[in-house]
């Protein structure tokens, strides 16, 4: 495919920079550098873009913190303006790349999605006997620099544009060490080659869909399962026959050699999917799909901070009632009316003031000073 060019007058054009604002603002314009920079936003916008013209742009420094839910992961945080970069560059390599993509890719695109990617593996539980599951180990610390951007000039050849997105996967802050070996290598490989894009960041998101674009067509074009879902680094494999799938994981681990990632060999194996088959929060079976009972549990664990929140002042009804009616709108993505009425059964908040609660996703009014029972 005609590799494309002359993209960066779109990239810094103040139409591109002020949308990248608003997407990068959205549901976060009280944050304190978020307001700073929106309080005189023309002022600070002619900057960054007299910056990315002359080529002095730097991003800044990343905020990192550590989250344990559901397992422990390091997430980095950029200063806002340099989000608004990230926001601002890919607005305009997405469109170039959505042409290449394959319709297996559910991960950040638009009119893709988790649900979309549940169902579609839902289906291929029914109408196939055999799943072949995929995992890769710590795929965002073990993302390579250079085949990354080798494979970003495969497709751009502007290069301010490319030197942009150069400049912000070298100004990655450090990650998680990953010391994987692959066929060639000596001794000192591992410890050459500069690994690793911030969990978090619009750009890494992006960057991982194309970083794996190439196993989506070597499946779709050469192996051709029955079924095939990728969502980031899980990603599954439909069809009839046992020994046809753990042959297309030999490939697949071939190629994924090329690029250095490595399968996760505890969680990547062939499942009957009568058995079940578990992939992005959810227990799937022909028949039924049903959350994970972690998740479970962490929903019943903030579901008792948000009564204990609301008890002690800390937050509202609103705030509750948009958390709740986001999780509710994912948990019936699958079978879980029994388990909305038990969680919810018990879910009462009560308040000296008059109230507000959320049943069923509608809003209901509360008596002075009557509890009130947010309920599926």
């Amino acid at each position: 495919m005609v590799r494309v060019g002359n993209l960066w007058s779109e990239v810094v054009s103040w139409n591109n920079l002020s949308e990248a604002v608003r997407a990068a603002a959205r549901g976060k314009r009280t944050r304190p550098d978020v307001a700073r920079f929106t309080f005189d936003l023309e002022s600070h916008l002619c900057a960054l873009q007299r910056e990315l013209e002359s080529g002095s742009y730097e991003p800044g420094p990343y905020r990192t913190f550590e989250i344990r839910d559901p397992k422990p992961r390091m997430i980095s945080a950029a200063p806002f303006r340099d989000r608004v970069v990230h926001h601002a560059l890919t607005r305009v390599l997405e469109p170039v790349f959505e042409r290449r993509f394959t319709a297996d890719s559910f991960a950040s695109r638009k009119g893709f999605g988790q649900h979309k990617a549940l169902h579609k593996a839902w289906a291929g539980c029914r109408e196939n006997p055999y799943v072949l599951k995929c995992d890769l180990r710590k795929y965002f610390p073990s993302i390579d620099h250079e085949i990354l951007k080798s494979t970003l000039e495969r497709t751009i050849k502007c290069r301010p544009t490319l030197e942009l997105a150069f400049r912000i996967i070298d100004r990655s802050n450090a990650q998680e060490e990953v010391n994987f070996y692959f066929p060639d290598d000596d001794l000192f490989t591992p410890f050459d080659r500069r690994r690793g894009l911030p969990i978090g960041n619009q750009c890494s998101q992006f960057f991982a869909n194309v970083y794996l674009n190439g196993l989506d067509h070597l499946v779709a074009r050469r192996l051709r399962p029955a079924r095939y879902i990728r969502y980031v680094d899980d990603f599954v494999l439909f069809g009839g026959d046992q020994g046809e799938l753990a042959e297309m994981r030999g490939q697949i681990e071939e190629w994924l050699d090329a690029v250095r990632p490595r399968l996760h060999d505890g969680k990547s194996r062939v499942y009957r999917c009568e058995d079940g088959l578990t992939f992005l929060g959810w227990r799937i079976f022909p028949e039924r799909m049903r959350l994970r009972r972690e998740n479970v549990l962490r929903v019943s664990r903030r579901l008792r901070g948000m009564a204990k929140d609301f008890h002690a002042g800390k937050t509202d009804f609103a705030t509750i009632r948009a958390r709740v009616k986001s999780w509710l709108g994912h948990a019936k993505t699958g079978d879980t009316s029994a388990l909305r009425r038990r969680l919810f059964r018990s879910f009462i908040l009560v308040s000296a003031e008059r109230g507000r609660a959320c049943v069923a996703g509608r809003v209901v009014e509360q008596q002075r000073s009557e509890p009130a029972r947010l309920e599926p």
